[in-house]
């Protein structure tokens, strides 16, 4: 039988938070309650929650100071849950750590839902390897990155890159798309959905994130469109096989066997496209 997965509830409401523990325990996880945030510090360690529900509004140490202090040793998922609505609220939960935001008072059905949603999609990847395995599933691959959304792991440079899902999914939706640009909208559209609608900073939040974790390459860097949004931008002479075929079909017979669609190639300098080439002129 597999084992439960733990889920700690932070909540000074005692009613909420037997309330939700109800849920969740009808939905087959184990549920720990604490009234405030210095118990929920304490416990963490020993009870290894899979998730944590965090309110804001806590006696002495808040949520936000909470979750500040779980994100300098865990990347545990968070989902927060506040009676506060603002924008700054929402970005600022975002922004220490926080993987979603709920806003009270909440459908339990709604809860749930999240809940499954975020322990669906994570998944910790080691702190570190020596050697780079052998990737499966859907990843896109470039020079010292690898992102693979089927296991949810980033390898930068050799070493994995432990990230919330909302981020790993908005670092492999750009990269899967180099050099095109994305706006603030339909990046929250596609990785959001309809939560987020509007609320176009909590991308600048997650952005900002990424590039404190993956920084900027010789070969590719997450680039910000100034007034429109942003793009996995892909320097010149690094190409997407399938684009080079298409512009140099003799290279298919170069091509090693096994190649497929997650690799790219780089081309010799005197084979680099020109301008005029990669725009679409003929050649």
């Amino acid at each position: 039988m597999a084992e439960k997965q733990k889920i700690l509830i932070v909540d000074d409401d005692a009613n909420i938070a037997e309330l939700i523990s109800l849920y969740l325990m009808k939905e087959c996880y184990e549920t720990m309650i604490v009234g405030d945030g210095e118990e929920a510090l304490k416990v963490f360690p020993e009870f290894k929650p899979n998730l944590i529900l965090l309110d804001l509004m806590l006696p002495g140490i808040d949520g936000y100071q909470v979750c500040r202090e779980l994100r300098t040793s865990s990347q545990v998922p968070i989902i927060m849950l506040s009676a506060k609505g603002e924008i700054f609220d929402k970005v600022l939960g975002l922004e220490l750590g926080a993987d979603d935001y709920m806003i009270k008072p909440f459908d339990s059905k709604e809860l749930v839902a999240r809940v499954k949603a975020v322990l669906r999609r994570y998944q910790a990847a080691p702190a570190s390897i020596s050697t780079e395995p052998k990737q499966q599933g859907e990843y896109v691959e470039y020079p010292d990155l690898i992102v693979n959304l089927t296991n949810y792991s980033v390898l930068y440079k050799g070493h994995s890159v432990e990230m919330p899902p909302k981020e790993l999914e908005l670092l492999y939706f750009l990269a899967s798309s180099p050099n095109q640009v994305f706006t603030r909208e339909q990046l929250l559209d596609h990785i959001w959905g309809y939560e987020y609608i509007g609320d176009t900073r909590t991308v600048d939040v997650h952005i900002k994130r990424l590039r404190e974790k993956i920084k900027d390459h010789a070969n590719w860097s997450i680039t910000t469109v100034w007034g429109i949004g942003y793009k996995f931008e892909v320097k010149r002479e690094y190409h997407d096989p399938f684009t080079l075929l298409q512009i140099y079909p003799g290279l298919s017979d170069l091509r090693p066997p096994g190649l497929h669609h997650h690799c790219h190639l780089f081309l010799p300098h005197d084979q680099r496209l020109s301008d005029a080439g990669a725009v679409g002129g003929s050649l």
